[in-house]
């Protein structure tokens, strides 16, 4: 789908009408799977993500939260006896409201209620204020249909048992229904989205609107049971389906980091510029432009690595290993979305003027900001994962000592990122052991190596999921090249905790002299093979003949822009 002119980027449309087209290429996807086995399988869920988003982030966004929250939220709370044809035909589109104005992070402090009449059995769902008011989900008109599973606190005999969802209708091909406020909110950076502010005015709900699961269920008389104590607890099994979603946001940035190394590869070998005498040369050719690419093509492959272990573990996970899977999850979108936009803003200076036009591809820094924010953000998750590492007893470090570079092992660098992980803990710990304060002072003073801590994790993670695949890999070109991405991500996220590395004895002295020499050397032996590895990143063809910058003789698609995408929609068809 991706390689069909139907998912090219198409000039002169206005916000309104891209909006429109991220809408309808939704449909498309959903005509092409069954809706709820796709929401229900996490691996497939982020392959789409994966792909989607190198065309269009604002459809992955309108994706995620269809499949993933709303479906996904249906699911997980056995609701078998609801009619879903509508939303299964994409008659209306599934959205999720949990985030208020007031109340982001802090998101199990919600104020919406819904009130349960005992005489009835139905809800009363209410904004009691403007910081209750539900905050930026694509709730408007445009698209279609809406309805929502609304986070909101359930009042039942008099007791607040904290939030819970329900489904609520939003809007008709007329607009809001009764009770339902929305308003556009103000374009943000990146692809245009509906975001909308969304308030409720006595809406009144059937007692089927509320999603019932092990951790909340209400009788017929309104008598409430439940295998969870705490609201937060509660809510946080109610919001299960963010942790999916924080993979869908990882394989999105992945997509996206994969597709903007392709264009900037192949535009680094057909963009021309002097080299004297009347010679000119691919810019490719200058250490100081292929140095930037080819470090950050391995961190590409580090990234998809740890974003399939990841995944896997996940999808293997049981109720013995559920928290230790959801804080590995988190870490690994935090560190990869982070990473994915320092490529997209990275290639996108590498292609110059070229590169701020939304038509050649390259245009996604705003919009991985969206995905570190999203599902979670990123330093908050970090922070949550830090405490957790900080409450298990901390390791040994490693023993390895690396004196010198020219015989370490591929494996002995990625000792050296666990001791570095472990060190940082072991800072943390002293931290807390030597503050006698409590609460907040206490975690202020031991945060800071707690979160070194969780960047160490995350890429020596990485590096262990790359050395794998390396060991798996049968073809000896393709191992060569490989070995020398994984070796490069590892001496750099090495010369990154070089001084602690040191002082700590792990590192020689004269290893990390040898750093930057044995870095360089690497770059200058994978210039060459650029091409292969983002070629290996399979991004279609058929899409990236309709990026001007991807391909020879940009000048056309500018002196005659329909006549390129004329001739990217034939190469599409024909791929």
């Amino acid at each position: 789908m991706l390689g069909d002119p139907a998912f090219h980027y198409e000039p002169d449309l206005t916000s309104v009408e891209r909006i429109a087209q991220s809408y309808q290429r939704l449909r498309a996807i959903n005509s092409a799977v069954s809706p709820m086995e796709l929401a229900t399988d996490p691996v497939r869920l982020a392959a789409m993500h994966e792909w989607l988003a190198i065309a269009d982030t604002a459809a992955t966004s309108i994706a995620s939260i269809h499949f993933n929250l709303f479906l996904g939220s249906l699911a997980e709370h056995h609701d078998t006896g609801r009619d879903l044809d509508d939303l299964f035909n994409l008659r209306a589109t599934g959205v999720f409201l949990a985030t208020e104005v007031g109340h982001g992070c802090d998101a199990a402090s919600l104020e919406t209620t819904a009130h349960r009449n005992p005489d009835t059995g139905w809800f009363t769902l209410t904004t009691p204020g403007a910081s209750a008011q539900k905050f930026m989900p694509n709730t408007s008109s445009i698209g279609g249909p809406k309805v929502g599973v609304v986070a909101a606190r359930l009042m039942a005999d008099g007791m607040d048992h904290g939030p819970f969802l329900f489904v609520v209708p939003l809007t008709t091909a007329d607009g809001p229904l009764p009770g339902v406020r929305i308003r556009l909110l103000p374009q943000r950076s990146g692809q245009p989205l509906d975001h909308s502010i969304t308030s409720f005015d006595h809406v009144q709900l059937p007692p089927q609107a509320l999603l019932q699961a092990e951790h909340g269920q209400l009788d017929g008389d309104g008598t409430f049971t439940s295998k969870v104590a705490s609201h937060r607890k509660r809510f946080l099994r109610s919001l299960a389906r963010v942790t999916p979603g924080k993979l869908c946001m990882t394989a999105a940035s992945c997509g996206i980091s994969r597709a903007a190394l392709t264009i900037a590869v192949r535009y680094a070998h057909h963009r021309h510029i002097s080299a004297g005498e009347g010679n000119t040369v691919p810019i490719a050719a200058h250490t100081s432009h292929h140095e930037r690419l080819v470090g950050r093509i391995a961190v590409a492959y580090a990234m998809t690595m740890l974003h399939r272990r990841t995944l896997q573990t996940w999808a293997e996970h049981d109720d013995s290993n559920v928290a230790a899977a959801e804080r590995e999850v988190a870490i690994t979108k935090a560190w990869i979305t982070w990473r994915a936009r320092d490529i997209a803003t990275e290639t996108r200076e590498r292609c110059g003027a070229h590169g701020m036009f939304e038509l050649n591809g390259l245009a996604h820094a705003s919009d991985l900001d969206g995905a570190i924010t999203a599902e979670g953000d990123n330093l908050a998750i970090s922070v949550k994962a830090a405490a957790e590492l900080l409450r298990e007893a901390p390791k040994p470090p490693p023993t390895v000592t690396v004196p010198s570079l020219k015989h370490a092992e591929l494996r002995e660098l990625h000792e050296l990122l666990l001791a570095a992980e472990s060190l940082a803990i072991r800072r943390a710990h002293n931290r807390l052991a030597a503050t006698t304060d409590h609460g907040l002072s206490r975690w202020n003073a031991s945060c800071l190596p707690a979160l070194d801590a969780v960047s160490a994790h995350a890429a020596s993670t990485a590096a262990d999921a790359f050395l794998h695949a390396i060991e798996n890999c049968d073809d000896p070109q393709a191992r060569s090249i490989l070995t020398d991405l994984c070796a490069l991500f590892l001496l750099r996220e090495v010369e990154k905790r070089a001084l602690v590395l040191v002082t700590s004895g792990h590192l020689g002295l004269e290893a990390a002299d040898q750093l930057p020499d044995a870095i360089e050397a690497i770059i200058a032996g994978l210039a060459p093979n650029m091409l292969t590895c983002v070629d290996s990143f399979q991004v279609p063809e058929a899409y990236l003949a309709s990026i001007p910058i991807a391909n020879p003789h940009i000048e056309q698609a500018y002196d005659d822009p329909q006549a390129h995408w004329n001739a990217a929609e034939q190469h599409g068809r024909a791929a």
